[in-house]
């Protein structure tokens, strides 16, 4: 079978697609032939031996992934072979057959494809994870999204509508903002061409938001921060931008507000039931036509490299995937 591999850290450009040995699932586990496979911010540090996951080398990338079960592990009650699934796993999704274990893998519903199944549980289970157990959201708040047109961005913008609250798309660009504004953002802030901090007070009579999310941890995070009003909570989901911005902490102690970090693949370990609660609750959320995954584009696993290097360098609206199955997606 064909595997995408990291045989040693470094840029996109240096993985190659091999021959391997088919994997054998393990106690707990299931082999799954894979279909398509979502690309994820995360999966650009795993290779490049910055994430704090350091899988043992050779190994391949891709967190996220959906397929048919085709072996069952010992211990095995929750599928059959034939099954539909969706999983994540950190890495390893990048290949023709992959092993997942069953407390992170769910059977598809009817009415979803494969290729969306692929993109579904990394960006919206952090979405969700954010707004409900760690910000805690109320119908009728106001959340901004700084980077609001990527993957976890775009998620956020349809969970926190569907929770009741007035959402404002932060992103760099007007092309990218229009996407913003289809998925339901109530206005959008272009922060290369506004002050951040002084429009967010604007669009919000000068109160400020009730919460500010930022996967993107650039130099627009503390104005952010800035935006939020009394009580305001700040969530922290990432450092897409490539560094750590380092927030004055008088801040939050001036402003009564909370900076909080947002973890989704770490809390799935610590809080399994509360996970598969979430995960079950967005599925269906989709049964019900409420979630609508965008996959901006797809790639053939021989392309792999090049879908990895355009989310490195932000070039990605939505979600993209790796098609990987002898068969279109369906």
């Amino acid at each position: 079978m064909r595997a995408l591999l990291c045989k040693a850290y470094g840029p996109p450009s240096s993985l190659k697609v091999e021959e391997v040995e088919t994997p054998i699932p393990g106690v707990g586990e299931i082999a799954i032939e894979v279909e398509a496979c979502g690309v994820n911010f995360p999966d650009t540090l795993t290779i490049l031996g910055q994430d704090q996951y350091h899988p043992p080398l050779p190994f391949s990338p891709g967190g996220e992934y959906a397929g048919t079960v085709v072996a069952l592990g010992q211990g095995v009650e929750e599928f059959a072979v034939g099954d539909r699934v969706l999983t994540g796993t950190v890495w390893g999704g990048m290949r023709e057959v992959a092993v997942a274990p069953v407390r992170n893998s769910y059977k598809i519903p009817a009415n979803m494809d494969f290729l969306t199944a692929s993109v579904f549980l990394c960006a919206y289970g952090t979405a969700y994870h954010c707004l409900v157990d760690r910000a805690r959201l109320q119908p009728g708040e106001t959340m901004a999204v700084l980077g609001a047109s990527g993957g976890v961005g775009s998620a956020l913008i349809q969970v926190g509508k569907i929770l009741g609250a007035r959402v404002i798309a932060c992103a760099s660009t007007d092309e990218k903002l229009a996407y913003c504004t289809g998925l339901g953002a109530d206005d959008v802030v272009n922060y290369t061409k506004e002050d951040l901090k002084t429009r967010l007070k604007e669009l919000t009579g000068g109160g400020g938001v009730d919460v500010c999310c930022d996967p993107v941890g650039s130099d627009y995070s503390e104005a952010g921060l800035r935006a939020t009003g009394w009580g305001g909570r700040f969530m922290v989901l990432g450092f897409t931008a490539g560094s750590i911005p380092k927030i004055p902490t008088n801040l939050p102690l001036l402003k009564g507000n909370s900076i909080m970090g947002v973890f989704w693949s770490t809390s799935t370990r610590k809080q399994p039931e509360q996970n598969r609660a979430n995960t079950q609750r967005l599925l269906e959320f989709y049964q019900q036509g409420k979630l609508k995954p965008s996959v901006y584009k797809t790639y053939p696993l021989e392309d792999a490299p090049k879908a990895l290097q355009d989310v490195l360098e932000r070039k990605v609206q939505g979600k993209i995937s790796i098609l990987i199955g002898r068969t279109q997606p369906k």
